[in-house]
C-alpha cells in the first residue's frame, strides 16, 4: 500500500473533546472519526487493526471448540419480556418501531436470541456441549458516552454462549473460555489479569472480568501482590475482623444531638463517638419495597453488592419524604433499634457489625441518638451480608497481606449463567434417563472495539502509538526522503517494497512529497512496528536506517535490509 493512495488523516493537535490519551491517539493517528457522541467511523488504519483483533479472536474461539454464527441485531421485545430483562435492562435498551407501529429492540447482547435458538434446536443431552459465538455490532443507550470507544452507544462485541447438560460440564466450558480469553489478550499484546466479578444484569453464579491495568480505566480492581487474589471492587472482600465487642451495658440510652446529622459531626466534641462505634442507617427502595441497610460508620456501602446480595432488579436511595413516612425522622437521626420503628421493615446489616455492642445510632427522632446499642440484643437483623467497599491496605482475605487497588479497563467478561435463561425461554432437553431438564448455560463477551483502544491506552509513548506486531495496521513503513521516481532513493524504496510485499509482509510505502520530519512524526504517531528510512546520505554509504518503533535506530546495509526486516518480524511475538 502507498501512503498517497491510502487515507491517513493525522492531526497535530488533539480535539478538545478527547479526554484520555488513547482517545486522543485514536483521533490524531487517523484511526477513527467521531460522528456524534458515542458513534465513530473506523477509517482504513483503524479498521485494519480492528480486523486483526477479530481474526485473533476467531482463531482462539475456533481452537476452543466454539462455532461461529451471526444473529439478528433487531430483536422482538417478547423474548426480552420472557426473560424479564425488558424491565431490568430498560435503561440501556434502544427500542424502535416499524411502519406497522410494531416495537423492536436493537440488541445490546444476545442471551435471549441464542437461548430461543437452542430451545428450537437442542432436544437431547447427546447434542451437547455446544458453544456458539459471533462478532457483531451492539447497541446500548449509554447515558453518558465518553472516552471514545470505551463507552459508546454502538460498538463491536464478540459474544459466545455455551450449552451443557450438567453443571460440571458447564464448568468445563467456562474454563475453556477462560483459557481462550487469556490467549486472546496475550496475542493482542495486552498486559491483563482476570478478577472475580459481580454478574450484574446478565445474572448467573460465577463470573470473571479480564482487566487491563490503566490509570484512566473506569473500574477499580482490588488485588493482592503476594498471593494473586484479585476481584472487582464490586465483588472484593477483605480479611478485616468484625467490630470489637465491648460491655453491652443495660440497654440503649437516648441523648440529645441537636443539629448533628453526619458521622463526622458525632465524632467531634462534645460527643467524641469514633466512626467505628457508630451505626450508619441507610434507607433504600428495592423492587418497590423499603429496606434498612446498616453499615459501620467508617465503612461505605457498595450498592452493586446490595443489588447482588438481595437479588433486587432495581434499587435506589429513598427520598427524604419516604424516609420520614417510614421512620418518623429525617436523615441524620435514623436508626433500626426495636421499638423505634413505625412499621415492620427488612433490616440488612453488613457483616462487620456482627457482635458489635456499645454502638451509637440514630433514635428515629430528630436531634437525638442512642448510645449503648447492642446489635444482637437491640436490633432485629433480617439478613447479615457483605455490603461494604474494600479499601487499599486492608488484609487480603486469602493471605492477610495488604490489598492494593488498581484502575483498569474491562476488556472481557465470562459468566456461568446456570439455567436462568434456559428455564425462562424453554431451552429444555432430555437426559439419558428421558427426563426433561433445562440446559446449563454460560456466556462470554469481549469488547472488540474497546480492546483496540485498550491496546493504545497501554502501548504508547510521548510520540504516539506503539503497536504490538500482531495487531499493527501495517508491520513496516518504508520512508524514502526523496520521492522523485528516477532517484536512487526512490528506486531502492520501490525495490524493497516489492520484495517485502512478495514475502507477505504488510508494508506501507510513504511516497508523499513531505519534509523528513513530517514523515517521521507521522510514522511514530501511527506507531508502525518498524520504519525503514532511506536517504541520500546514508545510501551514499551503502546503508539504510532501520528504526524499531520503541528502540534505537540501526544502520543496515542496503542489500541486507529485507532479510533484516524479516528476521526482526519473525523474532517478534505475534
Amino acid at each position: 500500500m502507498r501512503w498517497s493512495q491510502y487515507f491517513i488523516p493525522t492531526l497535530k493537535e488533539s480535539p478538545a473533546d478527547a479526554e484520555i490519551l488513547s482517545h486522543k491517539l485514536l483521533l490524531r493517528a487517523g484511526l477513527v472519526r467521531k460522528l456524534t457522541g458515542g458513534l465513530y467511523t473506523f477509517l482504513p488504519l483503524g479498521l485494519r487493526a480492528l480486523k486483526k483483533i477479530e481474526n485473533i479472536i476467531r482463531e482462539e474461539m475456533n481452537r476452543a471448540g466454539a462455532v461461529e454464527v451471526l444473529m439478528p441485531a433487531l430483536q422482538p421485545p417478547e423474548i426480552w419480556q420472557q426473560s424479564g430483562r425488558y424491565e431490568t435492562a430498560k435503561d440501556v435498551l434502544y427500542k424502535v418501531k416499524d411502519r406497522a407501529n410494531k416495537e423492536w429492540v436493537l440488541g445490546p447482547t444476545h442471551e435471549e436470541v441464542i437461548t430461543t435458538l437452542a430451545a428450537g434446536e437442542i432436544s437431547s443431552y447427546r447434542q451437547m456441549p455446544r458453544n456458539f459465538y459471533q462478532i457483531q455490532v451492539k447497541f446500548r443507550d449509554e447515558i453518558r458516552p465518553r472516552f471514545g470507544l470505551m463507552r459508546a452507544k454502538e460498538f463491536i462485541m464478540k459474544d459466545a454462549y455455551s450449552f451443557d447438560a450438567t453443571d460440571e460440564g458447564a464448568m468445563v466450558s467456562y474454563r475453556r473460555m477462560y483459557e481462550a480469553y487469556a490467549r486472546i489478550f496475550n496475542r493482542c499484546g495486552l498486559k491483563h489479569f482476570p478478577v472475580e466479578a459481580d454478574t450484574g444484569v446478565i445474572g448467573g453464579s460465577h463470573s470473571h472480568e479480564f482487566m487491563v491495568p490503566a490509570e484512566t480505566g473506569e473500574n477499580d480492581v482490588v488485588y493482592c501482590a503476594a498471593c494473586g487474589y484479585a476481584a472487582n471492587v464490586e465483588k472484593a472482600t477483605s480479611g478485616l475482623p468484625a467490630t470489637a465487642a465491648r460491655d453491652a451495658g443495660q440497654g440503649p440510652e437516648k441523648f440529645p444531638t441537636p443539629g448533628v446529622v453526619t458521622i463526622e459531626a458525632l465524632v467531634k466534641a462534645p460527643y467524641n463517638v469514633p466512626a467505628n462505634r457508630q451505626i450508619k442507617t441507610l434507607i433504600f427502595i428495592a423492587d418497590s419495597q423499603p429496606l434498612i441497610v446498616l453499615m459501620r460508620g467508617d465503612d461505605q456501602l457498595n450498592e452493586t453488592k446490595l443489588m447482588a446480595r438481595t437479588g433486587a432488579t432495581a434499587a435506589r436511595p429513598a427520598t427524604a419524604e419516604e424516609i420520614y413516612a417510614l421512620l418518623g425522622a429525617h436523615p441524620g437521626s435514623l436508626g433500626a433499634v426495636a421499638g423505634t420503628l413505625r412499621q415492620p421493615v427488612s433490616i440488612l446489616a453488613d457483616e462487620r457489625l456482627k457482635g458489635a455492642n456499645d454502638m451509637t445510632t440514630g433514635a428515629n427522632e430528630d436531634g437525638f441518638h442512642l448510645k449503648g446499642v447492642s446489635i444482637e440484643r437491640d436490633i432485629k437483623v433480617t439478613s447479615w451480608l457483605d455490603l461494604r467497599t474494600v479499601t487499599a491496605g486492608e488484609p487480603c482475605p486469602k493471605c492477610t497481606k495488604p490489598l492494593k487497588i488498581q484502575r483498569a479497563i474491562e476488556v472481557g467478561h465470562v459468566f456461568k449463567l446456570g439455567t436462568k435463561y434456559s428455564q425462562k425461554l424453554n431451552a429444555f432437553f432430555l437426559d439419558a434417563e428421558g427426563k426433561s431438564k433445562p440446559c446449563v448455560m454460560g456466556c462470554y463477551g469481549i469488547g472488540v472495539t474497546r480492546t483496540l483502544q485498550a491496546v493504545i491506552e497501554q502501548c504508547n509513548d510521548k510520540d504516539g502509538i506503539i503497536w504490538p506486531l500482531a495487531v499493527a495496521p501495517f508491520q513496516v513503513c518504508i520512508t524514502p526522503l526523496v520521492v522523485a521516481p528516477d532517484s536512487a532513493v526512490m528506486q531502492l524504496a520501490e525495490k524493497i517494497y516489492r520484495e517485502l510485499s512478495a514475502a507477505g509482509v504488510e508494508v506501507i510505502l510513504d511516497d508523499r512529497d513531505e519534509r523528513p520530519g513530517v514523515k517521521f512524526k507521522d510514522a511514530d504517531l501511527v506507531g508502525f512496528p518498524l520504519r525503514l528510512g532511506i536517504g541520500e546520505k546514508s545510501l551514499a554509504k551503502g546503508e539504510v536506517e532501520l528504526k524499531p518503533r520503541a528502540a534505537a535506530l540501526v544502520p543496515v546495509k542496503a542489500e541486507e535490509a529485507v532479510a533484516k526486516i524479516r528476521e526482526l518480524l519473525s523474532a517478534s511475538p505475534a
